[in-house]
């Protein structure tokens, strides 16, 4: 394990934690399915190499109902049948969000309108928001090697 480089970033500003936390708690409000929104936590910490996030986000599936073979699988979550459509269709949304720089269209619409048909319009914008968050708070802990 590498060393850490500093304490976390966002608890030594004053504020941005409970920004953050306040954030989280708004996303959390907003009637977005709890499951479905900690999967896309893990697999967007997956994709960014975020140990600490990849746990804490196991952690918080299993608690909203996740199951065993949905965390097992979550990475290679195309090619099993244990997520909803609503789950393909965010897990999809989390990978193009997160990897915006791998293509020249970041988010295509076949994404985009999959998504939608799913999930409306304060849900998706509970997800982009929790997708965000969860990219931020992965490059602060990947950058700072936070533990």
């Amino acid at each position: 394990m590498r060393t850490q480089r500093m304490p976390n970033p966002a608890a030594m500003v004053p504020g941005v934690l409970e920004g953050l936390t306040a954030l989280e708690a708004a996303v959390a409000a907003a009637g977005i399915d709890g499951r479905l929104l900690a999967l896309s936590r893990l697999r967007a910490s997956q994709i960014n190499g975020c140990g600490p996030d990849v746990a804490a986000a196991a952690r918080r599936a299993r608690e909203q109902g996740a199951t065993g073979d949905q965390l097992d699988t979550v990475a290679a979550w195309r090619e099993t049948p244990w997520f909803s459509a609503p789950e393909r269709a965010a897990l999809a949304l989390t990978e193009a969000v997160t990897r915006v720089a791998d293509r020249a269209d970041p988010v295509p619409d076949r994404v985009w309108d999959v998504a939608a048909t799913h999930l409306d319009q304060k849900e998706l914008a509970a997800l982009l928001v929790g997708i965000a968050l969860t990219n931020a708070a992965n490059r602060i802990s990947t950058s700072t090697r936070q533990h």
